[in-house]
């Protein structure tokens, strides 16, 4: 019998999607029913957007749980979770909404249940407001696998704003537990890299000038790099609708990852684009962290001053985070 529920302010944090998918991914590992009201209140379209309720119903189905209140415009909903079973499961938001959103509300479930999963997420794969499936695949998952699992992420079809019509597959088998990981040297950067694409109408002009733009931008900083930038035109059946962007990855050599990524958008001329990822990247490699911001905020921190005699001069910081040792029940 469900015990008592948690209940959750769906406005806080920045009253977005976030807290929802963070609280409903929760609620699912730890077999706690929740409920959460005033989702999205600090949106300008308050409530569930297709996105969020295509992510909460692959959550009940991996679980066979139950969930009420889950319609587009509804500001609070109830879950009751059950087992994570698994197998093969589809979420499609019909929209650009992001299958990297979807990807971050599922993986936890996933992780944790009893068998293999295999998830077809369908929306928008490098739309604004979210990481781009480039990143997720570049940048997140190397990073994420050095907690002890693997992960295989496949791009049928690539979706943008306004259209979405991409589709991803994730595959994933459970794990009893995750390994903790410490990420605090840094190293030096050994190699710059990225790809600047165009889909559909856009000429593959675009491509280049936005790749070129992004290159003279990086060198202006970093002189001794070969920075290999690949403009790519999406071939027709890998990709629906019209879309450019740039995605540009700086690789340590202890590892890390840091990356720079913008979305061209009507009026926007290619050149910004380019130089908009190159400064994004730069920033990210300035401030000498191991991570860049985006890796960085995805869960709650003890942030301390270094002990470290070299780096307590450099005012550094160690950023702290503590799991919750979950186990797989299933395994």
């Amino acid at each position: 019998m469900a015990g008592p529920r948690v209940e959750v302010d769906g406005s806080i944090m920045e009253g977005g999607g976030q807290i929802l998918r963070v609280s409903t991914a929760l609620s699912c590992l730890l077999g706690l029913p929740l409920r959460v009201q005033k989702i999205r209140a600090g949106r300008s379209t308050p409530g569930l957007r297709p996105q969020h309720l295509s992510g909460l119903e692959m959550i009940r189905d991996l679980c066979d749980g139950q969930l009420e209140g889950a319609e587009i415009g509804s500001t609070e909903i109830t879950f009751t979770p059950e087992k994570i079973k698994g197998g093969i499961h589809t979420a499609d938001t019909k929209t650009a909404g992001s299958v990297c959103l979807l990807m971050q509300v599922s993986m936890p479930c996933v992780l944790f249940a009893a068998s293999p999963s295999e998830l077809h997420l369908k929306g928008g794969t490098n739309a604004e407001m979210a990481p781009q499936i480039d990143y997720t695949v570049m940048v997140f998952k190397p990073i994420v696998e050095k907690f002890g699992f693997i992960f295989n992420c496949d791009i049928k079809t690539r979706g943008y704003y306004p259209k979405g019509g991409g589709e991803v597959i994730v595959r994933m088998s459970p794990v009893k537990q995750l390994n903790p990981i410490n990420l605090t040297e840094r190293g030096c950067v050994t190699k710059i890299y990225g790809r600047a694409f165009v889909a559909g109408v856009l000429p593959f002009k675009v491509a280049k000038d936005m790749a070129a733009a992004a290159v003279r931008c990086i060198r202006k900083e970093i002189r001794d790099l070969y920075v290999n930038i690949q403009p790519v035109q999406e071939p027709k059946d890998q990709a629906f609708g019209n879309g450019n962007g740039i995605i540009i990855i700086a690789e340590t050599s202890t590892g890390c990852l840091f990356a720079g990524s913008s979305l061209g958008k009507r009026g926007v001329n290619a050149d910004k684009v380019g130089i908009e990822a190159a400064e994004m990247l730069l920033a990210n490699l300035r401030h000498g962290g191991t991570v860049d911001e985006y890796l960085q905020d995805q869960a709650k921190f003890i942030v301390k001053k270094s002990e470290d005699e070299e780096d307590a001069a450099k005012d550094t910081y160690i950023i702290e985070c503590q799991g919750i040792g979950m186990t797989n029940p299933n395994l």
